[in-house]
């Protein structure tokens, strides 16, 4: 099956599955659809194994041969056969031939919560992660049987080679549609694979403990694990504070091979792993999360480095990042535009110990429309604690590499860009160049990308914005959405008030002294 191929196949899927949705809010179809790809995942996986072991009891060579068929069924049905392959074990009444042959019943939601509750009884991992909202839901048993069909189609057959594989794809397909489809409420759970692709690219994850706090359905963990050399040389961590997310993400990963810890929790105000130092950060967190709960946190929290305001909480989520990160790992994540320049005075006092201390590595401007609507605009932060040249990275404790892409990406929808295979390298060739010991290659280009001194940063008042630096024309358009820039008014007005006040008792005090 060709790329091309591959991709009109799951689009006609898509749209297939999309005319089942009835009366079910677009934002919810997907806690219905989703799941059923999982069902026949794990079933296949299932079907496989058995068929492996109902061989291999007959095989003379093999150590579980034997003659007797009673010792046959014990072997063929014994759980540890499965567990030890990384297969789940699947009763028949959870299988998706019973699934199927049963999908015309008027019953059949029922019988798929109970499918889903009886996997869970099972293998006990699985807990949380299958939801049982058929019986629960206004979706007609007809539509249900619709998607059942669908996915019952022959290219997921067990007895496909690739059909893992394409259930797979077909999973992160349908991720991406559903995202799109929601519009700001799908960059909740999703980030369009040419910014992950970018992110991992930058990072290089080859070995050692990936962590994403805000890991949403799994992406960044699926294409870290692509780009390692060496399976399962990672281990990977994350946290989502969305119980619905958490599902598709551990769905997600299990799709795809990967053991993940992911666990439910607010990242900020209730760290699930606060104790996990990481190789690599790799996340895509809230952008300007207002009201987000400062006023809970300890003073004492080891995570700050500086001040936090309820106004955003774009810096308390790099103090998270870097607190994570062990003493030569690196953090690679996206961030809201304004972020790079922001006056407001705790984000700015953050910003500044983070050019000071030598953490930020390299800033990466983006083009404009990346994710699923035409909203924020957004660059790439990096944060590193190799700087001081460990590990065979190069000492540029006092330099920040900065790349201005604005330029770059095309058009694949009206509303959406996606940056080419050959611009990802583009820019992660430039970083490479740059952090790596001995490294040739690297040169500053005018208009793209620039090595600057912490003190020519520390001249433009600590700004972060590549266009600064690299010798492009900075936009009139200061690209700070009204959100972001009322609240850091707002703020700046609110401390103007309290020195006003301040200083107008102590005119008064000075008066009344003179009386």
């Amino acid at each position: 099956m060709t790329v091309k191929a591959d991709i009109d196949f799951q689009k006609d899927l898509f749209e297939a599955a999309n005319k089942m949705r009835g009366s079910v809010a677009p934002a919810d179809y997907k806690h219905y659809v989703l799941p059923l790809i999982f069902l026949r995942y794990l079933s296949n996986k299932y079907e496989k194994r058995r068929k492996e072991l109902e061989q291999i009891v007959k095989d003379p060579s093999s150590d579980w041969y034997t003659e007797d068929d009673e010792m046959r069924q014990v072997i063929i049905t014994d759980p540890d056969q499965y567990k030890a392959e990384n297969v789940f074990v699947v009763p028949e009444e959870a299988s998706w031939s019973y699934i199927m042959k049963n999908a015309k019943q008027p019953n059949i939601k029922e019988i798929l919560d109970n499918a889903m509750k009886r996997l869970e009884e099972e293998n006990p991992e699985l807990e949380g992660i299958l939801p049982r909202i058929y019986q629960g839901s206004n979706l007609p048993p007809e539509n249900v049987a619709g998607l059942i069909e669908i996915f019952s189609r022959d290219v997921f057959s067990a007895n496909t080679d690739d059909s893992v594989d394409i259930l797979g794809r077909t999973y992160e397909y349908f991720i991406s549609s559903f995202a799109a489809s929601e519009g700001n409420r799908g960059g909740e759970f999703f980030t369009p694979s040419s910014i992950v692709k970018l992110l991992v690219a930058m990072l290089e994850p080859k070995s050692g403990i990936v962590f994403d706090p805000a890991c949403g359905s799994g992406g960044m963990f699926i294409q870290s694990e692509e780009y390692a050399p060496n399976k399962h040389a990672l281990s990977f961590y994350g946290q989502e504070n969305v119980v619905t997310t958490v599902r598709l993400g551990k769905m997600n990963v299990l799709l795809h091979g990967i053991n993940a810890e992911i666990r439910l929790g607010d990242s900020l105000l209730n760290d699930q792993f606060p104790d996990l130092k990481a190789d690599y950060v790799i996340a895509n967190p809230p952008f300007n999360q207002r009201d987000w709960g400062a006023d809970r946190l300890s003073k004492n929290d080891p995570r700050l480095i500086g001040p936090v305001t309820n106004s955003n909480a774009n810096y308390m989520w790099m103090q998270h990042f870097l607190y994570h990160l062990n003493d030569a790992g690196t953090a690679g994540f996206v961030m809201a535009n304004g972020a790079m320049t922001t006056n407001v005075k705790e984000e700015k006092e953050v910003r500044q110990k983070l050019v000071d201390e030598g953490y930020i590595d390299c800033i990466v401007q983006l083009p404009e429309k990346l994710f699923f609507t035409t909203g924020i605009p957004c660059c790439l932060f990096f944060l590193s604690k190799n700087r001081d040249g460990k590990n065979g990275y190069r000492a540029r404790k006092n330099e920040i590499l900065f790349i201005d892409a604005r330029k770059m990406g095309t058009l694949v929808s009206r509303k959406q860009k996606a940056l080419s295979k050959e611009e990802i390298d583009k820019i992660a060739a430039v970083y490479r160049a740059y952090k790596y010991e001995g490294a040739e290659g690297y040169e500053d280009v005018v208009g793209f990308c620039k090595v600057a001194t912490i003190d020519e940063v520390r001249a433009n008042d600590y700004k972060l914005t590549p266009g600064i630096y690299v010798g492009t024309e900075v936009s009139n358009e200061d690209d700070i959405p009204f959100e972001e820039k009322m609240a850091e008014l707002t703020q700046r007005l609110l401390e103007q008030f309290e020195e006003s006040n301040r200083l107008q008792e102590k005119i008064r005090k000075d008066l009344e002294e003179l009386l």
